[in-house]
């Protein structure tokens, strides 16, 4: 049976110890399984504060994150690494299972070209050692595929999975996003059905990051794959109600969504189960 989260970004626009707690308190009231939790800054990350609101709201906890631009494995591995380690014991003392998002590069950060043989070859290399030491922390590492404008490492389902392969680590998946999907793959059925091998967790995101089922993203494609592969892994709500300044640049989010946080939670959440029940995914 899949699992139906929310990212923290349907509520709040910045994490902090107090925003990131009303966040939790919110995604449980709603009705999720769990929380998305950004971990962009793993050294102000307020672990004990936020394990402890986990606990009270009775919820889970996923994150995510992208690397500092002056991180962007590509161009310095030993930083890429150094910033991951710090993220992936803020994940295990936070005692979730799962990092994903965009551990191999910094979102906003272009070359002008694709990726060369070369950075690639430094993103498994990297990778490869990141993933052992996720391993002994029981930390599944999770790889997302974002659309071109955005970065020039990863644009497709396949470009993330011939990397995960050459990794050949049982704890690194695919983590795919239908808002990137609905740039960058030639449909949503066949990419999903293509990658169900590695693929384990989805941002269910609208094409205007607002209330899914209300703009482009072909859905009944998406389910329909998700049903054939029988996926069992996680699926999370992603609306951005407001982000961070920085973040916002990387993205180019520059217009609020189409409808307010509490509106993005609950119709969300309600087109999620019917459609993961309709499917047979739930």
């Amino acid at each position: 049976m899949v699992r139906l989260g929310a990212h923290a970004f349907v509520w709040i626009g910045e994490w902090t110890t107090e925003s990131g707690n009303r966040a939790i308190e919110q995604a449980a009231e709603v009705g999720f399984d769990f929380i998305e939790i950004p971990m962009l800054n793993p050294a102000s990350f307020d672990v004990n504060s936020h394990r402890e609101a986990l606990k009270v709201a009775g919820l889970g906890a996923t994150c995510s994150l992208t690397l500092p631009k002056e991180a962007h494995m590509p161009h310095n591995p030993q930083g890429a690494k150094s910033f991951l380690l710090a993220a992936l014991d803020k994940v295990a003392e936070l005692g979730s299972t799962y990092l994903g998002g965009c551990p191999p590069y910094a979102l906003g950060t272009l070359t002008g070209q694709p990726p060369t043989s070369e950075e690639l070859q430094t993103i498994v290399d990297c990778l490869i050692e990141v993933a052992a030491e996720a391993k002994q922390r029981g930390i599944t590492l999770g790889i997302e595929a974002c659309n071109r404008y955005e970065t020039y490492v990863f644009n497709t389902l396949a470009d993330a999975r011939n990397v995960i392969l050459r990794i050949d680590a049982d704890n690194v998946k695919l983590h795919g996003d239908t808002y990137h999907m609905n740039i960058e793959e030639e449909g949503f059925f066949s990419p999903i059905v293509e990658t169900a091998d590695v693929l384990d967790y989805v941002h269910m995101s609208e094409s205007h990051r607002g209330l899914v089922g209300t703009g482009t993203v072909q859905w009944d494609d998406v389910w329909r794959a998700l049903a054939e592969v029988q996926f069992k892994g996680s699926l999370v709500l992603e609306s951005f109600t407001a982000i961070n300044p920085e973040l916002a640049a990387a993205t180019c989010l520059w217009r609020p969504p189409n409808q307010p946080p509490a509106v993005l939670a609950r119709d969300g959440l309600a087109f999620l189960k019917s459609n993961a029940a309709k499917y047979g995914l739930r």
